[in-house]
């Protein structure tokens, strides 16, 4: 069985390359949190916990239902950590996930 989802990214802000916040869900027991903003520290510090974030979207009208994209992943390379959903990322990218 698969581990279940503990957040659902949506929208990401870039600064120079790097994340600087993230639009997501979190699950809260069976349901998920109203949309929030997540600053690159406090993404970094749930991934670093073993919580298992996702790209994806909310489906309008759906509640709690989403469309699942890739797993966000934390990359070290070279005593830096990325935020990506790609394994051998040598910057922060999370693929086909909309700006805001």
């Amino acid at each position: 069985m698969a581990k279940q989802i503990d957040g659902v990214v949506e929208c990401v802000r870039y600064k120079n390359g790097q994340i600087v916040a993230v639009r997501a869900y979190e699950r809260r027991g069976f349901a998920f949190s109203d949309r929030m903003l997540l600053d690159r520290k406090a993404l970094i510090e749930r991934l670093q916990k073993g919580k298992q974030f996702v790209s994806g979207s909310r489906q309008e009208f759906m509640a709690g239902t989403f469309t699942l994209s890739k797993p966000v992943l934390l990359v070290k390379s070279d005593d830096r950590e990325f935020i990506s959903t790609n394994e051998n990322a040598q910057q922060d990218e999370l693929e086909n996930v909309p700006l805001f």
